[in-house]
């Protein structure tokens, strides 16, 4: 029965010891070990074994990369203008030995070095730079910061300008600054957009006027090539006449009355061609009627002056011829 009450009591010794010393470390975690108050070793995620009352582990380390804002800070700029600066910091812990035993509290100490190192670079620049360089910032006070903590164990990944808040005066300055470059930007697109417009309507009349222009030009084409088309068909139709007109003359003994009466009768059957709008009587045709007009004239006079010369042959008696004396009939 005492033997059975020893392995019990053993047992529970061993169970204890073991619940004390066997220690799981999770991923991305390590965890310092001191023994008999020292720095011992680092202890890596997974299983760890330590030696009760002798060694003891101090509160697991985070490897993983964290994020820290700051409450906004009053800064003073080169050209004296107070404002207000939240930042945040991205940093990771790469030396846990260092993080645990170079700094007390490096969560405090890396807040008060970014709010130093934020009022030395705000303090070099003038109000505009600050509110149009942040990038430039963000860079100046990574590269501090990141010289600072390197022996503290940490590393500083990144640095964000949160918030900017400058005084009530400077905001509405800006303000109406930024309205008045709005109104700007708005007039010049207007114009751009009156000038386009304009080229645009001066394009359209410029290829309306060519275009007229071209139909005036193809329409006057037209109608010379109509009126010239018509001139020919009178030519033709004039000559065509003329020829039947000769035809009907030639041969013929008429008196200029006659010659007269066939001419004004042929004009309208030369007048009757589809194009003939505008006729024009030939000077041939002028000249022939003239010349046969002349030609009846003279003959016609000719006649005359005969029957007046037989007439007075009549009288007179013919020429070589005496008179019959005896017979004065």
């Amino acid at each position: 029965m005492t033997g059975y009450i020893v392995i019990a009591v053993l047992a529970l010794v061993v169970f204890l010891v073991a619940a004390r010393s066997i220690r799981i470390i999770p991923q991305s975690r390590v965890a310092i070990i001191q023994r008999v108050g020292r720095y011992h070793r680092t202890a890596q995620s997974g299983l760890t074994f330590i030696w009760p009352i002798v060694d003891r582990m101090l509160p697991k380390t985070d490897l993983r990369e964290q994020v820290v804002a700051f409450q906004p800070q009053a800064v003073i700029t080169n050209d004296n203008v107070g404002m207000q600066i939240s930042t945040v910091v991205y940093y990771q812990v790469v030396d846990a030995r260092a993080a645990e035993y170079e700094v007390a509290n490096f969560h405090l100490a890396l807040e008060q070095i970014t709010q130093t190192t934020l009022r030395n670079v705000i303090g070099n620049l003038i109000l505009d730079k600050t509110l149009t360089s942040r990038d430039e910032i963000n860079a100046k006070l990574r590269t501090v910061l990141d010289e600072v903590t390197e022996k503290w164990g940490i590393r500083v990944t990144r640095v964000e300008l949160k918030e900017i808040i400058p005084p009530r005066d400077i905001q509405q300055a800006m303000e109406k600054q930024m309205q008045a470059e709005r109104t700007r930007r708005a007039s010049i697109l207007t114009a751009e957009g009156d000038k386009r417009s304009a080229i645009l309507k001066a394009e359209g009349e410029k290829e309306s006027s060519i275009l007229r222009a071209e139909g005036e030009q193809r329409s006057a084409v037209l109608r010379a090539e109509g009126e010239a088309e018509a001139y020919r068909n009178v030519q033709a139709a004039q000559i065509e006449m003329t020829g039947k007109l000769f035809e009907r003359l030639e041969g013929s003994d008429l008196s200029p009355e006659s010659l007269r009466h066939l001419y004004l009768k042929a004009l309208p059957e030369m007048a009757k061609g589809p194009a003939s709008k505008l006729f024009v009587v030939p000077s041939e045709i002028q000249d022939l009627a003239g010349t046969l007009g002349a030609l009846a004239g003279g003959a016609s006079m000719a006649s005359e002056d005969g029957s007046e010369d037989k007439e007075k042959q009549r009288r007179l008696g013919a020429p070589g011829k005496e008179p019959n004396r005896d017979n004065p009939s």
